[in-house]
């Protein structure tokens, strides 16, 4: 068994704190915008997507520990954050 470099550790806690963020970020604007162009209340669909983002931000965190490579959490969490961030913007600007 190998022992745990403290860049590991860092990298893991910058993935769950920051990545998470960017991931969540993502979630957050999609499901807002994805609920409000189909047809729910603004106030709504944020607070529906508050309480979403609150519970996958806790698994993604909790992910990002317990995966296997931590290169594959920053990947996933960075561009999966990118493009729903798109995507939300894309259906923000169609409803506009």
């Amino acid at each position: 068994m190998s022992a745990i470099s403290t860049r590991q550790v860092v990298s893991r806690i910058g993935a769950g704190v920051l990545g998470g963020y960017v991931f969540i970020w993502g979630f957050f604007a999609l499901v807002l915008a994805g609920s409000y162009g189909l047809g729910a209340e603004f106030h709504d669909a944020e607070a529906l997507s508050s309480i979403l983002s609150f519970l996958v931000y806790l698994t993604v965190f909790l992910w990002a520990f317990s995966a296997a490579s931590v290169n594959r959490v920053w990947l996933i969490l960075l561009s999966g954050g990118l493009l729903m961030t798109a995507a939300g913007a894309f259906i923000q600007h169609l409803l506009v």
